[in-house]
């Protein structure tokens, strides 16, 4: 994950990232790989840029609005983004050890 984060946000927001879980999934979204980038700007911005296990993810509405709504109540948050890509493609090595562990990938 890469963080730009002027703000010192980042503790903050990564914490209710790991709150947020694929349905489908019992792991939560930073251990899956799944959050690519955190930024925040001197204006209150948060940006999170994420991808998904699968373009066709039939939750993947609901997370991306959980992300939102949780990563806006962080104090210090003025308006939360979120910026879904694809680029790259995620892919089971983008997993933490957790993940793999917990998956039963290791």
């Amino acid at each position: 994950m890469i963080i730009n984060d002027p703000l010192n946000l980042a503790p903050a927001i990564t914490e209710v990232l790991e709150t947020v879980f694929d349905p489908e999934i019992p792991v939560n979204i930073v251990e899956l790989g799944l959050v690519y980038e955190v930024i925040t700007k001197a204006d209150g911005i948060a940006k999170v840029v994420m991808t998904l296990t699968a373009p066709g993810c039939p939750v993947a509405g609901d997370i991306i609005d959980e992300v939102q709504r949780k990563v806006g109540e962080v104090a210090g948050v003025k308006q939360a983004l979120v910026e879904l890509t694809f680029d790259p493609p995620w892919e089971k090595s983008m997993m933490s050890d957790v993940a793999r562990l917990e998956l039963g990938f290791m």
